[in-house]
């Protein structure tokens, strides 16, 4: 979602304070859990109200185009993702409410490659919502 930088980025940046990204992995969709379907012990799969199947299934090829680009950055889709979220500076934190420690590990890696090209941005932001 692409609406914070629409309409909250500018004010951070003249306020000089620092901004939080709440659920920079959309719920665990952008993550490589959902590529291959809908796992049965996923959170799409539970009583989520953010991540449903049919959630999932309507941003699958999105999901599956962006993990190609992560890949091709050397990086996962989770990787990707939170590098895209910090590389604006006034995103201070990225919350990336990990459950195991290393997903914690995997997410600290998006910090080996935070830097996109021109091409990438515009693939990326073809993709996401507004």
């Amino acid at each position: 979602n692409r609406e914070p930088e629409e309409s909250v980025f500018q004010a951070i940046r003249e306020t000089g304070t620092g901004c939080v990204a709440f659920s920079p992995l959309a719920q665990g969709m952008l993550t490589d859990r959902y590529l291959e379907g809908i796992p049965a012990d996923s959170r799409a799969a539970g009583s989520s109200v953010f991540l449903t199947e049919e959630r999932v299934r309507e941003h699958g090829k999105k999901i599956r185009s962006l993990a190609a680009l992560a890949r091709s950055r050397g990086q996962s889709l989770a990787q990707m993702a939170l590098a895209w979220v910090l590389r604006d500076p006034v995103v201070t934190t990225a919350l990336i409410g990990a459950s195991r420690s290393q997903q914690v590990m995997d997410c600290l890696k998006a910090l080996e490659n935070t830097r996109f090209t021109a091409e990438e941005l515009s693939i990326i932001d073809g993709m996401a919502d507004r």
